[in-house]
């Protein structure tokens, strides 16, 4: 090696150390919460058509399938029933609701460096879905998802810094028993990570034990109630325009539980809501409309997210198409309907229909998340580590969305024009008797940390360093970073007296 290479390669490692020590939260270039909004895929004119075509869904046709006791809720509230056994909403009944709900929200992390600020137009991603599968990368081939998969998932997730918070990503395909599945993914979620989780609960009749586990891992009911840490993911509909009638059950216990709700409408574009674009966002603006009046008749002001998520179908084949540019539209345009009525609300972005962390996995989970974050989406769920139509869940690509999102993170940061950053003097500077570059000048290196985005495993050498490197490969470095991860310590571990109660409770099997 040559004196210039090795001078060469001292600066590289120095400029990596610099880079791999942690930023202040106040210097980061990226970070949660930052605030979206210049995109619109919507002018304000169908932002409007789109809110009056919601109001008469629901007060011409309805929602069906509610059970008793929200009939009941509902009715009190001023809905109507009819003969038909639906239930209608006034565009009045629906105003009044919208003026008694939640805004700028706070969902709480088990550590307040975790809070999530939902107001206005400021971003979050993190993980969602009920993948059924787990993607081994090296193989290329998948296995049921277990326990185990979802523990490793929080604590993985808890150590990237650009997964804001964890909802259920996979289901533990190992515990047959729904209680048993209920209070160990709410178990191995909350003791994986810090950060905000959601997670669902299958039926009725286990929403107590949910919500006693998580009065215990908060240190009692009160503490939850004060900072609730859990929220719960509920399908309270099941589109098109019908209620579900145990999630809606669910959704009350949880509610009175002093649990967030998440008011998910998962409609198919083609299939479960109608094919177009628009009419698949007015389906799910009327259905979480309907949710908002349940939600607050119950207990006006519970904080609840608006949970437009309309899918697409390939209508060539039927198949999910998660990954599309139609599926990065629908969720660009759910987020300026949220800011329309200026609910906290959250929609699906990052997921892929690719196989394995490859090519058409990272065009499809970048496109999707850099149009929602740029169109203000509060909450991106499914952003990172999501397969196969949300079939498969892959740890590596959890881990390598991570930069992904970073880079989106960075394109929502957007370009800061102000006196200094015009650059005037540093072009004096250097053109004027300087050195004639920009590289090494204080302006330069200033700016090197606080304006810039760096991968942690993108590839940014030339062909000669690839090669020196022995080519590295992407996925291998997600493994070893994997490995790496799971070999520390658990930052979210419970106080072991606590845990030693809590596993004498309930039948925690990790």
């Amino acid at each position: 090696m040559t004196l210039t290479q090795s001078r060469r390669s001292g600066g590289r490692a120095a400029r990596h150390a610099l880079r791999s020590a942690p930023l202040a939260e106040n210097v980061r270039p990226v970070r949660g919460g930052m605030t979206g909004g210049t995109l619109k895929a919507l002018s304000d004119d169908e932002v409007l058509r789109i809110h009056k075509a919601a109001l008469t869904v629901l007060d011409e046709i309805g929602l069906a399938d509610a059970p008793p006791s929200g009939i009941e809720i509902m009715v009190n509230a001023g809905a109507r029933l009819g003969d038909d056994g639906r239930l209608r909403f006034s565009p009045a009944l629906v105003e009044d609701m919208l003026g008694k709900a939640a805004r700028n929200i706070t969902l709480y992390g088990r550590e307040p460096a975790h809070d999530l600020n939902l107001s206005e137009n400021r971003v979050h991603y993190g993980t969602a879905g009920a993948a059924v599968n787990m993607v081994d990368a090296e193989g290329r081939n998948y296995r049921h998802s277990t326990l185990q998969d979802l523990y490793d998932a929080a604590r993985i997730a808890d150590r990237l810094d650009n997964i804001h918070f964890l909802q259920r990503p996979m289901v533990a395909r190992d515990l047959p028993d729904n209680l048993e599945l209920d209070l160990n993914t709410l178990y191995a979620c909350g003791t994986g990570t810090t950060k905000h989780i959601g997670t669902s609960i299958t039926e009725p009749a286990n929403a107590q034990a949910c919500l006693d586990l998580a009065y215990a891992m908060a240190g009692g009911e009160d503490a939850f109630r004060a900072r609730p840490f859990v929220s719960n993911s509920n399908c309270f509909v099941v589109p098109p325009l019908k209620f579900a009638t145990e999630s809606c059950q669910v959704m009350e216990a949880c509610i009175r539980g002093g649990m967030p709700v998440l008011l998910l409408s998962a409609g198919m574009a083609g299939a479960t809501a109608p094919a177009t674009l628009a009419g698949a966002v007015v389906q799910a603006v009327a259905e979480c409309l309907a949710g908002i009046v349940y939600v607050n008749a119950i207990q006006p002001g519970h904080p609840a997210i608006f949970g437009t998520w309309p899918f697409v179908v390939d209508l060539r084949t039927g198949a999910m198409s998660i990954g599309s540019g139609e599926q990065a539209l629908l969720t660009a345009g759910c987020a300026q309907m949220h800011q329309f009525y200026g609910l906290p609300g959250g929609a699906a972005a990052g997921a892929s229909d690719s196989k394995l962390p490859d090519m058409q996995a990272g065009w499809e989970q970048m496109c999707s998340n850099v149009m929602a974050g740029l169109s203000g989406l509060n909450m991106v769920y499914e952003a990172a580590g999501m397969h196969a139509s949300l079939l498969g869940f892959c740890h590596e690509s959890l881990i390598l969305g991570d930069d992904i999102i970073g880079q989106a993170l960075r394109c929502l940061k957007g370009i800061e024009v102000t006196d200094e950053t015009l650059a005037i003097e540093a072009m004096r500077e250097v053109c004027m008797g300087g050195p004639g570059h920009y590289l090494g000048v204080g302006e330069t290196l200033a700016r090197m940390e606080t304006d810039y985005v760096y991968p942690f495993h993108g590839d940014r050498t030339s062909p000669k360093e690839w090669e020196e490197n022995d080519k590295p490969d992407l996925i291998a470095g997600a493994r070893a970073r994997k490995e790496a991860i799971l070999a520390m310590p658990c930052r979210a571990a419970l106080n072991p007296a606590l845990d030693r109660e809590i596993r004498a409770r309930f039948p925690i099997k990790l």
